[in-house]
């Protein structure tokens, strides 16, 4: 049996080998996180959501040619947003990364982005947007350690939550956590949380991941979700202010990355990710909505080409593969739930964070 507990630092960097560096900006209300790989990594995608945006996400299909990539963006602006993984793509350029065509090398790095154009920010940002630049910063800022919370690609996101000012809304975040297994095997999750749905109990007093949580990392508040049969708590829904309330229930996507250090085929990366999205339904409600764009990267880092001081690649037969798969559903749960928790309040949010109506 599985025995699954938080790896060192509790964020996907304890998958080796691999960085995050965020940017943003606050006027803006919005960011980006770059998760860099230190060698070229296996990847995948799986899309649930019917609303997505993404960057070469047809070049991660198991039975496309291109196996690896140099990062992977999440960023907020919406289709403004994609312009990040070309900031992303220019510095890995002049570091001499990338898939080698001839006498040049050409960084992979597929993105997605999510909705944040609605939640107080200046979005009035003149002749060009900042995205670029912003992605720029982010793997200038990569490291094995980063904050959660209003920061990245987090730090205007927004989801569903508790009634407020006759409107359901919380502010979302960028959430992380890993897990090892008892066999050794490390799953990590990166997620900007920015749902339609919830990621609260119908009272607001708990996770819908408490059940999955460990050691206390989302407050350890435990789980109040019996005869949980309220209204749906979907963003922007109610009696607020706006004329176009059914338009702005259209802002949404959560977006994430799911990683192991376990040795896995491209296909075995695309039932990682798929095996993550229960994560999504574990932690948010509803969540795989016509308005979410949810999409799950993954990346096996087991299997790189570079040395890694010793790290061990970690080929799992099936049983072990269960297990992984549980394992890549709860770290994500887990990692939704803390990137909600530590979100902070700033200047001209719409919506409160939750550690403000858990204190009210």
């Amino acid at each position: 049996m599985a025995v699954f507990t938080p790896g060192p630092k509790n964020l996907i960097t304890d998958v080796q080998g691999l960085r995050v560096g965020h940017a943003q900006d606050e006027a803006l209300k919005s960011g980006v996180t770059a998760l860099i790989c230190d060698c070229a990594n296996r990847a995948c995608v799986h899309v649930m959501g019917g609303a997505p945006g993404s960057r070469e996400t047809d070049l991660l299909a198991p039975e496309n040619t291109v196996e690896r990539v140099d990062a992977l963006v999440l960023a907020g602006g919406s289709a403004f947003g994609l312009d990040a993984a070309a900031g992303v793509q220019d510095v890995l350029k002049d570091q001499g990364r990338g898939f080698e065509v001839g006498p040049h090398r050409i960084p992979i790095v597929p993105a997605a982005i999510l909705f944040d154009l609605i939640n107080g920010g200046d979005k009035d940002w003149g002749d060009y947007n900042p995205y670029r630049a912003l992605g720029r910063a982010a793997v200038q800022n990569a490291d094995e350690t980063f904050a959660l919370g209003s920061v990245g690609a987090g730090t205007g996101a927004t989801c569903g939550g508790p009634a407020h000012n006759g409107v359901f809304g919380i502010k979302g975040g960028l959430g992380s956590a890993s897990t090892t297994l008892s066999d050794g095997t490390t799953v990590g999750a990166l997620v900007a949380v920015n749902a339609l749905g919830s990621p609260l109990s119908a009272d607001g007093a708990a996770f819908r991941a408490a059940p999955f949580e460990l050691a206390g990392e989302f407050g350890g508040h435990g789980s109040s979700l019996a005869g949980d049969h309220g209204p749906l708590p979907v963003k922007f829904r109610g009696n607020g202010p706006s004329a176009s309330i059914q338009s702005i229930e259209q802002a949404n996507t959560t977006i994430a990355i799911v990683a192991t250090d376990a040795q896995l085929s491209k296909a075995g990366v695309k039932r990682l990710c798929m095996a993550a999205h229960d994560g999504f339904a574990r932690a948010l409600w509803p969540a795989h909505t016509p308005l979410d764009g949810d999409l799950i990267f993954g990346l096996a880092t087991g299997d790189q080409g570079c040395d890694q001081g010793g790290h061990q690649a970690k080929n799992l037969d099936l049983d072990h593969l269960i297990d992984l798969s549980a394992a890549a559903a709860a770290t994500m749960a887990r990692a939704i739930a803390r990137g909600v928790f530590s979100a902070r309040a700033r200047p001209n949010d719409i919506f409160p964070v939750w550690n403000a109506l858990s204190a009210a």
